[in-house]
């Protein structure tokens, strides 16, 4: 079990991520800014050009972005060639989907060759099993069906989060359902500022969790108190054969 916890931050508040990102939305019809880039280009980039070595594109992947925010992942997504109707983008907040929704439709009429509009973004609080994910093209189920999960910065959001009222911590419910969606041999790839690429294959890669530590993207270096590290760690999982049942 691990060990590593951080206090609870309103960065870790649905009502932190509401109020952002219904001011993000009014900022984007006001004057077209899409608004934020979590974490920033750099680690977009990494994650996009690390994806189609490993779920190439030509395949028509099904991929999944947990915590979507304003979906830029995902537009670079398609930007690297990959199919819209095989991306989801959930987001437990309502504003987070709007404004996703919106900027998809102004990109695909400023770009008619890129069918942004056909990326699927819903509402869906991940940690809740019961919150239902829209299965990919013809799937029935969203259980075992997908060929790529990311995630960038929302394992970070839920470490923030406070616990229940049984002291469980809201992460320990995410691998679990990462394992769950994942098909046998896919592909769980995640960018954190929180934890390094250690703490997070301590995270992941639980004992009978099915998630194998394939590698990781490296970044810049730089010491602080004679300690090495980056300002990000972007690792790969792949999913091992196991029942669902």
């Amino acid at each position: 079990m691990s060990t590593i916890e951080f206090d609870p931050s309103q960065l870790g508040s649905k009502d932190h991520w509401d109020q952002r990102y219904t001011e993000e939305l009014a900022h984007f019809y006001e004057s077209g800014l899409e608004g934020e880039v979590w974490f920033g280009e750099e680690p977009v980039e990494k994650m996009v050009t690390w994806a189609p070595s490993h779920v190439p594109p030509t395949t028509c992947p099904a991929v999944l972005d947990i915590g979507t925010g304003n979906g830029h992942l995902l537009f670079a997504m398609v930007e690297a060639g990959y199919d819209p109707s095989g991306l989801v983008g959930i987001d437990y907040s309502q504003g987070s989907i709007h404004l996703s929704i919106a900027i998809a439709k102004q990109r695909a009429q400023d770009d008619e060759e890129r069918a942004y509009a056909g990326i699927t973004f819903t509402v869906c609080d991940f940690l809740d099993s019961d919150s239902p994910i829209p299965p990919p093209r013809e799937e029935s189920s969203s259980d075992g069906v997908w060929d790529l999960i990311l995630d960038k910065g929302t394992f970070d959001a839920i470490s923030l989060m406070d616990k229940d009222e049984r002291g469980v911590a809201p992460l320990e419910k995410y691998v679990p359902r990462v394992v769950r969606l994942l098909r046998p041999g896919g592909y769980f790839l995640i960018t954190s500022c929180n934890f390094t690429k250690d703490e997070l294959v301590e995270k992941v890669a639980l004992p009978g969790s099915y998630l194998e530590y394939k590698g990781s993207i490296p970044y810049k270096q730089f010491t602080f108190g004679g300690k090495r590290g980056s300002s990000y760690a972007t690792v790969a999982f792949q999913k091992q054969s196991v029942s669902l049942g």
